[in-house]
């Protein structure tokens, strides 16, 4: 068992099926974790899944403002001393997501919480981080930001691959200062997610696919290293690699949709 006693870390995204994942992974190994989602009602149901006893702590915060996220990170280190890991986890699809049908208002949604949420998550935690010489960010991206893929769409997938980027710069930047970061770049997990695909995929495919409880245990892994090692960057998959089979794709041959008008 990885030790994590007299650790803190901040979850967001927590009350999604990988997020929550996470944080029970952090606690069983003895870290305190702080999990925060911008749904009151899903954060209590998120709560509501952990032992009382358990050092777990809620905060609601929406990531897409920068203010609220820079006041919870600073009441984090207030209440626990300080931020040792920063694990970001929100993600968003609409789905209607490909080019003939995206709305306005669903790509700056999936921008701002996939990409603008978690830039200033990063930013927020990196002062304490800073001032200790140490910290452990590790950021969730996608297969769909590695390798093109028809059934992300060009927002999830534009956002996806920009948390890469932004996870390399933090390690060019920070690296000096005791920082390190990785992106975790997973593929084909099986979470209420899929559901918005616009075919969702059958159940025979689901029960092949990552269990949220394996990209929890990666990153326990990684935030477990010392303090000298960092992993930039993860590409994980089922051994059923669906993305070279191509059996994710929502269509084998998309529909040529003629514009109107």
């Amino acid at each position: 068992m990885i030790e994590l006693n007299e650790r803190v870390a901040w979850v967001q995204g927590g009350a999604g099926a990988v997020g929550l994942a996470v944080a029970h992974s952090l606690i069983e190994a003895g870290a305190t974790v702080v999990l925060s989602a911008r749904d009151e009602n899903k954060l209590k149901t998120a709560l509501s899944t952990f032992k009382t006893d358990d050092k777990v702590f809620g905060s609601v915060v929406d990531i897409t403002n920068r203010s609220s996220v820079f006041e919870n990170a600073s009441d984090i280190v207030k209440r626990h001393g300080k931020i040792d890991f920063l694990i970001n986890s929100a993600g968003v699809n609409p789905s209607k997501r490909h080019w003939h049908e995206l709305s306005e208002k669903d790509w700056l949604e999936t921008v701002d919480v996939n990409l603008s949420g978690m830039f200033f998550t990063c930013q927020a935690v990196m002062q304490d981080m800073r001032h200790r010489k140490s910290g452990c960010i590790v950021n969730i991206a996608s297969w769909a930001g590695k390798f093109a893929a028809f059934f992300a769409g060009p927002a999830y997938a534009s956002t996806k691959r920009a948390v890469l980027a932004l996870t390399e710069t933090i390690n060019m930047e920070e690296c000096v200062n005791g920082i390190r970061a990785t992106s975790i770049s997973p593929a084909g997990i099986d979470t209420p997610l899929l559901d918005k695909r616009p075919v969702p995929p059958s159940a025979e495919i689901r029960a092949t696919l990552l269990r949220p409880v394996d990209v929890a245990d990666m990153v326990r892994y990684v935030v477990s290293l010392p303090n000298h090692v960092c992993i930039n960057e993860i590409l994980m998959s089922p051994t059923l690699n669906l993305p070279y089979l191509g059996e994710l794709q929502t269509a084998k041959r998309p529909v040529n949709h003629q514009s109107k008008g």
